[in-house]
């Protein structure tokens, strides 16, 4: 899965969205996106792992490590993928 493209195609979605990566090789990358009022969700890939945070009004609700970050953060790439342009991405999220 591409991360900037996944960004890329929120962002045209009309979602703030970004995504870096840092490494000579790009093994570190960080996702961000916000869904809404006070909603974010990031997704980091580093030497210490992978994981999905989310988080409203600062306060995390719910952090997934490993293959349950994959998972998630493939559920919130296929809703892209499919999703009428009037559905609500942050229903992945709920």
């Amino acid at each position: 899965m591409n991360l900037q493209a996944l960004a890329i195609v929120l962002e045209r979605r009309g979602y703030v969205a970004s995504c870096y990566t840092c490494g000579g090789q790009m093994n570190s990358a960080s996702f961000m996106v916000s869904l809404g009022e006070n909603h974010l969700i990031r997704f980091l890939v580093s030497d210490y792992g992978i994981t999905w945070t989310e988080m409203r009004d600062d306060r995390e609700l719910m952090k997934l490590e490993g293959a349950e970050a994959i998972g998630q953060l493939q559920e919130l790439a296929n809703l892209i993928k499919y999703e009428q342009h009037t559905q609500d991405p942050a229903a992945v999220a709920r």
